[in-house]
């Protein structure tokens, strides 16, 4: 097992600090904003400040004062609500975890070694290469390899036919799925019904909401969605290795559902 990519951690880490930079300097926008909002309903209040006052007249009729302290309400009302927001916390985009299944591989060295993983900074997809196995048949596969011992493999989780989602190795140990990249990465293995490896619709749209959950969660780009295929250059998951725009429009559709069903909120 190789050694964790720290050049890569610190990348990751050089981004998160200029998000951090970044939500500083809007930090400081909104609380210049809900400031000078502040002031002028400060300034409106006493009278120094009226724009709906009648300076021919030097005074103004009921009606008009009716109308001002209506607008000073509103002014009031609209910096409380900015100011109660920068008291939040830190945005974040939500999306609620997806349901699974944890069918748990027993600890052994040939697909549980419970070794922690470092910082995550990818997820990777991969197909089953079996058509028409279920994910309960491939999950059973990797315990067996702690009798049988023919090769090392597993996998965070394991998507199938019918969209069911298999967890088989928690997600804060290494699963035997990416090689180098073991170490730093969460594994998804999909199920598909034919040796071209295509996912079917419902199997696609779980691993579509699966994989964007997992970059909420650690925080990651969906550029850090990388294919088995981007570590080693094996053909996994084999349909969106030879159908690159099919590969880009998973990716595409991973931003989608997070930009569409992602909600904002605070830390």
């Amino acid at each position: 097992m190789s050694e964790i990519d720290f050049d890569r951690i610190e990348r990751r880490l050089e981004k998160r600090r200029q998000r951090e930079r970044q939500l500083r300097r809007l930090y400081i926008s909104v609380f210049v904003a809900v400031a000078a909002v502040i002031v002028i309903a400060v300034l409106a209040v006493t009278g120094v400040f009226s724009p709906n006052k009648d300076k021919n007249s030097g005074g103004s009729t009921e009606t008009e004062t009716q109308t001002e302290g209506a607008n000073n309400t509103e002014i009031e009302n609209t910096g409380s609500e900015m100011e109660t927001e920068t008291q939040l916390g830190e945005p974040y985009v939500y999306l609620p975890k997806p349901e699974w299944t944890e069918d748990l591989l027993t600890p052994n060295k040939y697909s549980r070694p419970e070794t922690p993983v470092g910082e995550i900074t990818g997820i990777v997809i991969h197909y089953v290469g079996n058509p028409s196995t279920t994910a309960k048949q491939n999950r059973d596969y990797f315990e067996d390899l702690a009798v049988t011992h023919l090769t090392y493999a597993s996998s965070h989780f394991i998507v199938g036919l019918q969209g069911e989602i298999l967890q088989c190795v928690p997600l804060d140990e290494v699963a035997y799925a990416s090689n180098h990249r073991n170490n730093d990465t969460i594994s998804i293995e999909v199920c598909h019904p034919d040796a071209d490896g295509k996912f079917n619709d419902v199997t696609y749209a779980t691993v579509v909401r699966l994989t964007a959950w997992l970059v909420l969660e650690y925080e990651l780009e969906v550029e850090d969605v990388i294919r088995h295929h981007d570590v080693t250059g094996k053909l996994c998951p084999l349909y969106y290795v030879e159908h690159e725009d099919a590969w880009l429009q998973f990716k595409a559709d991973v931003q989608k559902y997070i930009d569409e069903e992602g909600e904002i909120r605070y830390r």
